[in-house]
């Protein structure tokens, strides 16, 4: 699995840098607390931003849905974890998926909560 590892930290680096060209602030990569994990934080305004990234080497389509209720779930418990930790108290919350397919091509899915 470590290769997997190495790409899945590859691909979360590469979609941070795209998401920072798309005017996003990261502020934290790969953080875990709270039972969870958040693959990038980010703020978009004033709107904390909780990204996961999904890989789906063997197809085009379909990493968007390895994000499950479950996952949602455990990123929330992550994101509230992560404001206590870092003192920023209440504020706008966000979940978005970035799914890169077979063709290596970011796809962001934004507010995958209220989609």
């Amino acid at each position: 699995m470590p290769g997997s590892r190495r790409l899945g930290s590859d691909d979360e680096d590469r979609v941070a840098d795209w998401l920072a060209e798309r005017g996003l602030t990261v502020v934290t990569r790969r953080y875990r607390g709270g039972g969870g994990e958040l693959d990038i934080v980010a703020f978009d305004g004033e709107v904390l931003v909780c990204v996961e990234v999904k890989r789906r080497s063997h197809v085009q389509d379909g990493a968007e849905e390895a994000v499950s209720a479950k996952k949602l779930a455990r990123m929330a418990r992550a994101a509230n974890h992560y404001l206590h930790a870092t003192g920023l108290g209440e504020r706008p919350v966000r979940y978005d998926v970035v799914a890169i397919g077979a063709n290596g091509v970011p796809r962001h899915h934004v507010d995958v909560t209220n989609a």
